[in-house]
């Protein structure tokens, strides 16, 4: 998918990575997989501030782009499902929708059209209930 969006940055810094925290984390890997077509690259274990974690991490899905990591801290059985939205922009929005529900995630807001910002856009969650923001730019 050809995606041009407009970038910049003020400071000599880039955004890289976004790290979701998970409870499950080989389910979410496959939540996202299965719906995004996301690519494994690498998995580790390590710790934060003396904590034990686990992450996987995903290629980007464009050359430049950020990556997605999900982390599982080992000894916490919860994670926050409120403190990020997620988005994705997709080619084939109902598609997209689609997978999401095939692969155990459910559609929280259904897909509307937004003339007036050339998109159609709708909100979903992943198996885990962290909110997805899917966005199909229009091609006018």
């Amino acid at each position: 998918m050809t995606n041009t969006m407009p970038h910049g940055s003020s400071a000599d810094a880039h955004f890289s990575f976004s790290k979701l925290l998970v409870d499950d984390l080989e389910k979410t890997a496959a939540f996202y997989k299965a719906v995004c077509g996301l690519v494994e690259q690498q998995r580790v274990d390590s710790t934060i501030n003396g904590r034990p974690i686990r992450e996987i991490t995903f290629l980007p899905t464009y050359p430049g782009g950020g990556s997605l990591t999900l982390l599982q801290f080992a000894d916490a059985p919860k994670s926050h499902r409120d403190e990020m939205i997620l988005g994705f922009t997709t080619s084939d929005i109902d598609a997209f929708v689609d997978r999401v529900k095939a692969a155990g995630g459910r559609v929280t807001d259904p897909i509307r059209t937004m003339p007036e910002h050339h998109i159609r856009v709708g909100f979903v969650e992943d198996v885990e209930g962290h909110l997805i923001e899917v966005v199909q730019l229009d091609r006018a």
